[in-house]
């Protein structure tokens, strides 16, 4: 079985996109271009001079031309071949990781990563990170958005103490689209314990906070942890520009009637457990920052979620110039709803109601397709009883494509699994560009589409 496998991965460096087989033709011509100079100076040699019988056995002067051609031919080929395999391997072997597999995967995986559609992706929190580590396995041509308006916790700190945007979420998505994953994250989610300064601090917020300070600016400093940390695709926020996040919650008086009440900061909305009839940005003209608009233009497809509808993805979206960006893109736009809903923030909603409040702060027509899961099934664990599942609609939403598949990680049923997640999104992505959609492409995301259910595979 293994060398099969290992005969598979050798067949790869001739898959196209390889790069390999224009060098191996070119090298194939060089060498008979050689072989021919070889043969003439051997023939003149031939004619000058009389050689042993172990040479003339050697070079089989006694069997035909044709045959003799055949058997030299496939020895070189042969010598080439194992010189080239090799070679390769002592060049390639010591920037390997032991269990990396063949050369060849490696190489393959790389090129088809390569070549995989610009994926945009919205939100912040674990939402965003989970649909990262699924997506990066498809594509190196990832932009992740970010909000700026986390204000808890360690980024809080940081932000209040250094004036810099909140890292938390950059640090969860650099991680997450790293090549060393594992040991990545567990080295930016370490979080200092005790030491005057450091107590409550994660290691990868104050590593993009130094980053900041030694290239000079907070985006500088994305760049260059993403490069250092071989980050497939990048990082970004959706503006430098140091904003709040505000909401507007209807509660209960005394007397039985209905009132507002206004919160400021993202992290003291989901608490109070009141209805969120609005959030919004304080400033309101906040700018959208240009690299995030040019990545939006020139994607193939664009996803918002998952993630906190209220606090992750509807902050990047109220950015002035986001949204507007995001509607005249021509790439098809996806909003993933969550698997549960969120205490404080969606309790009750079904996909029906996430899509509503999406449409009502940003416009109808932003996202016109819709991601939900259809396993509502699995048993809910004893400590998060308190979550409840996202129902899928049970009618057509109007002027909304829903795409329905099983998306639920079964260790955590609450979340995303990033892996049928990535999975998911690559299946809409092809039905949606493939020969008929494309020509279709532009009326599919500038009209109100027929209001369709789809079931994934």
């Amino acid at each position: 079985m293994a060398s099969s496998n290992g005969r598979r991965s050798h067949l790869k460096w001739l898959v196209p996109g390889m790069h390999v087989k224009r060098w191996l033709l070119l090298l194939m011509l060089g060498s008979i271009v050689l072989s021919l100079g070889f043969a003439i100076l051997i023939r003149s040699a031939a004619d000058s001079h009389t050689f042993s019988p172990i040479v003339y056995f050697g070079m089989l002067q006694f069997a035909d031309r044709p045959l003799r051609a055949l058997v030299f031919s496939g020895m070189g080929l042969g010598l080439i071949g194992l010189a080239l395999y090799k070679l390769s391997q002592a060049l390639v072997e010591p920037f390997l990781r032991p269990g990396q597999g063949h050369v060849a995967d490696i190489v393959y995986q790389h090129r088809r990563r390569r070549g995989g559609p610009k994926v945009v992706a919205f939100g912040g929190g674990t939402g965003l990170s989970t649909l990262l580590r699924g997506l990066k396995k498809y594509t190196d041509n990832i932009t992740a958005i970010v909000t700026v308006a986390d204000d808890g916790g360690s980024s809080g700190r940081l932000r209040q103490e250094l004036g810099l945007p909140p890292p938390g979420d950059f640090r969860a998505c650099i991680a997450a689209l790293s090549d060393a994953e594992t040991l990545t994250t567990r080295l930016f989610e370490y979080r200092f314990s005790e030491g005057m300064g450091l107590n409550g601090h994660s290691f990868g917020n104050l590593f993009i906070a130094a980053m900041t300070n030694i290239t000079g600016s907070f985006e500088s400093g994305l760049a260059e942890a993403s490069r250092v940390l071989a980050v497939r695709g990048q990082v970004i926020p959706s503006t430098l520009q140091d904003v709040t996040l505000c909401a507007d919650l209807r509660e209960e008086l005394e007397d039985g009637a209905e009132g507002w009440r206004r919160v400021q900061g993202e992290s003291a909305i989901p608490g109070l457990g009141q209805r969120i009839e609005r959030v919004f940005l304080q400033p309101e003209d906040a700018r959208a920052y240009p690299a995030a608009v040019k990545a939006i233009l020139d994607a193939d497809v664009i996803v918002a979620g998952p993630g906190s509808l209220f606090t992750s993805v509807l902050p990047n979206l109220l950015v002035d110039g986001i949204a507007r960006a995001v509607k005249a893109a021509q790439a098809p736009r996806i909003y993933i709803c969550n698997v549960a809903t969120q205490p404080g923030e969606t309790a009750g909603f079904g996909v029906g109601e996430h899509v509503e409040s999406l449409n009502r702060h940003v416009g109808e027509g932003v996202f016109m397709h819709v991601l939900a899961n259809n396993n509502t099934r699995m048993p809910i664990p004893a400590p998060t009883a308190h979550f409840e599942w996202v129902t899928p609609p049970t009618d057509d939403l109007p002027g909304v494509s829903v795409y329905l598949a099983d998306l639920v990680d079964r260790q955590r049923p609450w979340r995303h699994d990033s892996e049928l997640l990535a999975s998911a999104i690559m299946q809409i992505y092809a039905q949606l560009t493939n020969s008929q959609a494309r020509a279709e492409k532009t009326a599919l995301n500038h009209s109100v589409p027929a209001p369709t259910v789809v079931q994934l595979r």
